[in-house]
C-alpha cells in the first residue's frame, strides 16, 4: 500500500525555523526543535483528517464556527469554547479565531459565491492554545490549529505574538482549504509555491475585505502584527516588495525573490514553496493596483475562477499566468483593462502571457504517477 503525503501547510516557513534552530538562544531553538518535531508528527496525521474532512458538514446552512482550547495540549479539536452565534468569550486567542473564520467565511461567500471552504457549507473549525509555546498555525486538512507564540518565554527573547493576531494569517490557511479541494495543487517546487501563493493572495484579500482597503490603500504584508519589537521586520511577507519583509539577526533575511530572474532552485522547503511563492505575490499585487478599487472584486475574482475551473495539480507558474490572463478575458472582455493588468503583472515578475509551459519535469511527473496524484480530480 502506498502512502501519499500530505505535507503540513504551516504559516511560518520552515527556513524561519531553520534559522531560529541555528541561531537561536537555547529556549528558544529548545521550542523551535518541539515545533519540527511536531510538524512532522501532524503531517502524519493529516491524511486521515482530510478524508474525515470530507463528511464533515454543516447540519445547518450558512456560516458554522465552532472553535476550541487545547488547553497547552496537542489532542485536537480539544474543548469547546464558542460555537456560532455565541458572545465573545473574552479570551483574546478564541474570539479572534472565531471572527476571522468569520470574515474568511463572508469574503468568499458574498465576492465569490462559494459556501465555506469546501463549496458545501464546510463547518470552520478552530483550535486555539495549541501546546505552550507552539510558535505557529495550521491547516491540517479538517481544521485550523493555531499557537500562542512566545508569550511563556522571557520579554527580552520573544519573537512571535499569538498567531490568530492576523487575520490575514487566518484567511491565509483556510485557503489552504480551498486549494485542497478545487486545484489540490501539489505542495511541490512551482506548484507548492503557487499553492502558497493562493494562501497569501486570499489572506491579504480577507483583511483587506475587513478594513474596506482598496488596493491603494492595503499595506500588502503577511503577518502583520506577529512579530514582536524584539524582531527587525514587519511581517512574515511582503506581495508588494517580496524580500524585503523583515532582515533579522535570529530569524535571518527574508528569502523571497520578486522576479524570475532570481528564482530559488532548492531541495528545501518542499522546493521552496515558501520562497518562491513571492514571484506569482507580486504579480497579483502588480495586477491588483493597476486595475484599482477593491482588490477582491476584479483581480481576486480572476485568480479565484482560475483556481477553481482551470488550475490542475501540475500547474507551474506559466500555467497560472496563461490562465489567469484567460479567465480576465472572459470575465471582463478581450483587451479590457482588467486583462492588460494580468499581462502587466505577469511581465513584471518576468513571464510573458501565451507562452507555453514546458511540460513538467519528467522525474517530477514519474513520482506524481507513482503516488497517484498525476490528474486533477
Amino acid at each position: 500500500m502506498i502512502t501519499r503525503p500530505h505535507p503540513l501547510q504551516c504559516i511560518l516557513p520552515p527556513h524561519m525555523v531553520d534559522a531560529i534552530v541555528q541561531r537561536g538562544t537555547p529556549e528558544q531553538r529548545d521550542r523551535a526543535i518541539r515545533a519540527q518535531r511536531l510538524n512532522a508528527q501532524f503531517r502524519d496525521e493529516r491524511h486521515a483528517a482530510m478524508a474525515a474532512a470530507r463528511i464533515a458538514r454543516a447540519v445547518a446552512g450558512g456560516k458554522q464556527r465552532v472553535v476550541y482550547t487545547a488547553d497547552f495540549g496537542t489532542t485536537l479539536p480539544g474543548r469547546q469554547i464558542r460555537q456560532e452565534g455565541q458572545p465573545p468569550t473574552g479570551d483574546l486567542a478564541v474570539d479572534e479565531a472565531y471572527d476571522g473564520a468569520g470574515v474568511t467565511y463572508d469574503l468568499y461567500q458574498n465576492a465569490y459565491g462559494r459556501n465555506s471552504i469546501d463549496g458545501s457549507g464546510l463547518r470552520l473549525d478552530s483550535t486555539v492554545h495549541f501546546q505552550k509555546g507552539y510558535d505557529n498555525a495550521f491547516w491540517n486538512g479538517r481544521q485550523m490549529v493555531y499557537g500562542d507564540g512566545d508569550e511563556d518565554l522571557p520579554p527580552a527573547q520573544r519573537l512571535f505574538n499569538r498567531f490568530t493576531i492576523s487575520i490575514d494569517i487566518i484567511g491565509h490557511e483556510l485557503t489552504h482549504g480551498v486549494t485542497q479541494y478545487e486545484a489540490k495543487l501539489a505542495y511541490l517546487n512551482q506548484p507548492g509555491a503557487l499553492n502558497e501563493s493562493m494562501s497569501d493572495v486570499f489572506g491579504v484579500l480577507v483583511k483587506q475585505y475587513q478594513l474596506g482597503q482598496t488596493a491603494a490603500q492595503a499595506d500588502w504584508l503577511v503577518g502583520q502584527g506577529l512579530f514582536t519589537s524584539n524582531v527587525n521586520g514587519v511581517a512574515l511577507r511582503s506581495m508588494k516588495a517580496p524580500g524585503t519583509a523583515y532582515d533579522d539577526p535570529v530569524l535571518g533575511k527574508d528569502p523571497q525573490p520578486a522576479h524570475m530572474r532570481d528564482y530559488v532552485n532548492t531541495i528545501e522547503d518542499n522546493g521552496g514553496v515558501h520562497i518562491n511563492s513571492g514571484i506569482p505575490n507580486r504579480a497579483f499585487y502588480v495586477t491588483a493596483t493597476e486595475i484599482g478599487g477593491n482588490a477582491w472584486e476584479k483581480a481576486g475574482r480572476v485568480w479565484y475562477v482560475t483556481l477553481r475551473d482551470k488550475l490542475s495539480i501540475t500547474s507551474n507558474f506559466q500555467a497560472a499566468a496563461n490562465l489567469t490572463y484567460q479567465t480576465a478575458g472572459e470575465l471582463f472582455g478581450a483587451g479590457s483593462l482588467e486583462q492588460q493588468a494580468v499581462r502587466n503583472g505577469w511581465a513584471a515578475v518576468g513571464l510573458d502571457v501565451g507562452t507555453a509551459p514546458p511540460p513538467p519535469k519528467g522525474c517530477l511527473q514519474t513520482l506524481l504517477d507513482f503516488l497517484g496524484l498525476g490528474a486533477r480530480k
